[in-house]
Parts: structure tokens; sequence; C-alpha cells
């Protein structure tokens, strides 16, 4: 059954309670948003219950096999994808570029969205009004629909930087639009047109007329425009299926945009990996927010990652924009920064890395060793530099998002 949680209104003060046939409700503190750090003193809390019986059905855990090697951040087998640290039986799919497809979450009568639980790494950001979307990179699996697809933002340019990656979307602001097609992947661009469906199509015309993709059918067009598609070097990312050492319980997280956008991720250890939940409704204040499973329509499995990592990135307004009707958003994901990694019910305060232009981001600790990945789907939820991160529980972390 489908918990509601509902989270204190203040930072010391904690009321949880799971009520048996309701979406999780979700409330915290709503003041203003200057940067702060985890409290040294947690009260102490019962933890927040876990009651999977009556949710979608999830991936299942792995099939007991020969324990998984440590890959990365170089030399990767050649059957090892270098952006989930896992064997891939079909090495063909390495053998292209990644993949990237932008994925609306709103409207919310939009939902749920094809083919994102098949994807190797996944991009959760504002974009605009108070609301999200998802830069989705498919590479060691493919996906027959993908979407529905929507609209770039400045962000997509760094990220297909990153990634080297073929990059499908439905158009963009003028300027926004201007910066993508004048880059020097200008070529990697696939938006719709008169000419190619497929790979980018109109699923129900006549009704839902939402804008998808296939994966298959996107890397065969890209090859048969004469653009580089081989192999790239993806280096970067280190895996490793043991936890790292001195972790601080975390089994659930809760991401807040806006009264609109708020998320929450919450670890299943029977399968070892975090659930996702999306909001139902506007939520003026915490005692407002309510969340639900979020569902693949392509696998009608629930979303799920293996490693959910928050990242806090210099937000701004770009081209003299400011909140409102035509506000743009620039994100400098650029240099490093602080992040929060969460695996196997754990988090670790690390330090997020993107050297140069076409460096794939990796995690550091502090003292410059590697973070290691658990090996699988992650989830990189993007807030700005100046998000409130409280802790409402022991086992919660909760950012609200704000940009100066």
């Amino acid at each position: 059954m489908i918990k509601r949680f509902i989270l204190a209104a203040t930072i010391i003060i904690v009321m949880s309670a799971c009520l048996p046939t309701s979406p999780k409700n979700t409330s915290a503190p709503t003041e203003p948003a200057p940067p702060t750090e985890i409290p040294t003193a947690i009260p102490t809390a019962e933890a927040l219950p876990t009651d999977t019986a009556a949710l979608p059905p999830t991936q299942p855990p792995a099939e007991p096999s020969a324990p998984q090697a440590v890959y990365g951040p170089a030399d990767f087998p050649p059957n090892v994808s270098p952006l989930t640290g896992k064997t891939v039986q079909e090495q063909s799919l390495l053998e292209r570029r990644p993949l990237a497809v932008k994925i609306q979450l709103f409207p919310r009568n939009g939902r749920p969205p094809y083919g994102v639980s098949l994807a190797d790494i996944v991009y959760d950001y504002y974009q605009n009004f108070g609301l999200t979307r998802l830069h989705a990179i498919f590479l060691s699996q493919d996906a027959e629909t993908v979407g529905p697809i929507r609209s770039a933002r400045l962000l997509d340019q760094q990220l297909v930087n990153m990634y080297q990656s073929v990059f499908a979307f439905g158009s963009a602001e003028a300027r926004t639009y201007n910066r993508l097609v004048n880059s020097d992947f200008a070529s990697r661009l696939v938006v719709e047109g008169g000419a190619n469906c497929p790979p980018m199509c109109r699923q129900d015309p006549n009704g839902s007329n939402k804008l998808i993709t296939n994966t298959t059918e996107l890397s065969k067009y890209i090859t048969g425009k004469g653009v580089d598609n081989a192999r790239q070097n993806l280096n970067g990312m280190y895996f490793n299926p043991g936890t790292p050492p001195n972790g601080t319980p975390a089994t659930q997280i809760f991401v807040r945009h806006s009264i609109s956008a708020y998320a929450l991720w919450d670890y299943n250890p029977e399968i070892g990996r975090y659930l996702r939940y999306q909001d139902t409704q506007e939520a003026h204040d915490s005692s407002q927010e309510s969340t639900e499973a979020l569902i693949d329509q392509l696998t009608n499995a629930q979303i799920a990652a293996d490693n959910v990592v928050v990242l806090s990135v210099p937000h701004q307004y770009a081209f003299g924009t400011k909140p409102g009707v035509n506000e743009v958003v620039e994100i400098n994901l650029t240099g490093s920064g602080p992040a929060f990694a969460f695996r196997d019910g754990q988090m670790f305060e690390v330090v997020w890395n993107r050297p140069d232009k076409n460096s794939v981001l990796f995690l550091t600790f502090p003292d410059g060793v590697y973070y290691s990945f658990k090996p699988g789907a992650t989830w990189f939820e993007v807030v700005g530099s100046t998000t409130k991160t409280t802790t409402p529980n022991p086992n919660m972390y909760r950012f609200d998002h704000s940009i100066p």
C-alpha cells in the first residue's frame, strides 16, 4: 500500500505517520532557504515505516550470480557500461554514442512517462515556472518507446557535451535553441521534422498527440545522417558493489523545487533500490504535499534507481530574465561542488567534479578519494547552491531548492 508521510513544520520537531490507504503525504518547513548545514544533533525519532505490499511492480532483485567486479574510473572492459558499471550482454549497444532524450513530468495529466526506467543515467532539474524536466541517457539498454518528449533547456548543452550523446528534444525557447544549433554537436541534435518519423513520431496524433522516440531507431537515424556514432570515451565514474564505509543511514530523500514540483525517493531494502514518488497536487505549504508512485508506462513498473545523487549547483537567470513569464535559468555544472550521494540506504557527503567540457561527471570524497557508485542506474537531482538541506527525521534528507 502507498504510504502517506507528514514531515515536521520545523527542523527539530518530528512528526511521522503512515495512513494505510492514501498516497504518500509529506510536509516540512517552508521558510526562506539560506544555505545551511545538516544539524549535528538530530533528535531521536522512530524511522518512517516502509510497506510495499500494494505498490506497483518494481524491477526484481538481481539473480544470484558471480560477485560483480570493481570498474572504473578508466579501462572499462568492452562489455561493461561506463555509465552503470554493469556487464552488457549485447556489447554492440556500447559501440555507439549515448542517446539522450528530454522527457516531461508536467503537466501531471501527461504522466506516466515512457522508458525512463531503462535509462543508465537521468538528470532531474529545474526548467522554469516552478517545474522540472528529465534528461534521460540511454546506452546499455534500448527502449522502444521514450517520452513524452519536450523542449530543451540550457543545461542540456552541458550534458550533451559531458556524455558525447545524441540529443532528442522538442524545440526550445529561441535563445536556448540558437545556442544548441550553433554548438559543435549540432549534427547530433534530433528535433521533430517532416521526414524523421521514425525515430521521432507522434503517438496517437488525433488523441494525446505525444511526441516519442525509439532509441534503436534514434541511433540508426543519426548513423544514417553520416554522423560519427562510434563508441565514445566515457571514463570517469567508479563502481563498486560494496557499500563505502562511514555512511549515514538515509532511507528517504525528498526534493522540493516549488509548490508544484516535488518528489520522494524511498529505499526498498528487498530490492536494494530507491523507489520514486511524484507530486500529485499543488502544495502551497508542506502540509499539503502529497506523492504517489511514479510508474514507467513502458514497463508498468515503478521507477527506481540504484544511486540517487543530489548536486548543489549555482543557478542564475540568463539573458537578463527574471522569475516570471520569461525566465530562463542557467545552471553552471562546471568545475566542482558539494553533493549528497545515496546508495544502499546510506548517505555520503561528497564532491561532484566536471573538470572540463567533455568530462563525465564523477564524485569524490572531500579528501579527493573516488566515491564508488553502486553498479546500476543513477538519478542526479540538481538543486541550487543556496538550497536548504534539513533532516526532518534521522532517516530522511530534505532539499528545498532555491535560486538566489
